[in-house]
């Protein structure tokens, strides 16, 4: 396996740059639009909302940055998170939502949906009916 590259910055912007332009940079630096295919995908852009009220998590400033890079390469990006195994505001899919919404993590503030990548509970059964000929996949087996 080769050896990825780290792309570190500091937080240190001359007048006029904000940080998430700096991280912009950043990512077209990496090679992120030119590295990856987005041409009309569904792009998700995994994400940790945390728990209701945490501080700790990614500002929804720097994920409207990403889902615009993401835009401006021709994808369609959404946020995703997947429910805890644990009690808390994470542990089924509406109150997901709405913890991330009250961390800041909805559509006008990062710039694209937010969807819970598990299902209600993280335990749901789904059946995908992928052609009118009763191909059917059974997921959660």
């Amino acid at each position: 396996m080769t050896k990825a590259k780290v792309y570190m910055t500091d937080f240190r912007v001359p007048v006029g740059l904000s940080l998430p332009e700096k991280l912009k940079r950043l990512c077209r630096r990496a090679g992120m639009e030119k590295e990856i295919d987005f041409g009309g995908k569904y792009t998700a852009i995994k994400m940790h909302f945390g728990e209701l009220g945490n501080l700790a998590s990614l500002r929804p400033q720097y994920v409207h940055a990403l889902a615009d890079l993401v835009k401006e390469a021709g994808g369609l990006p959404f946020l995703t998170d997947c429910n805890t195994l644990y009690p808390g505001s994470r542990k089924n899919a509406l109150e997901h939502l709405e913890c991330a919404a009250l961390n800041g993590y909805n559509p006008i503030t990062t710039g694209c949906q937010v969807l819970i990548g598990d299902g209600l509970r993280g335990t749901d059964e789904a059946v995908s009916y992928t052609h009118l000929r009763a191909h059917e996949t059974l997921m959660n087996l």
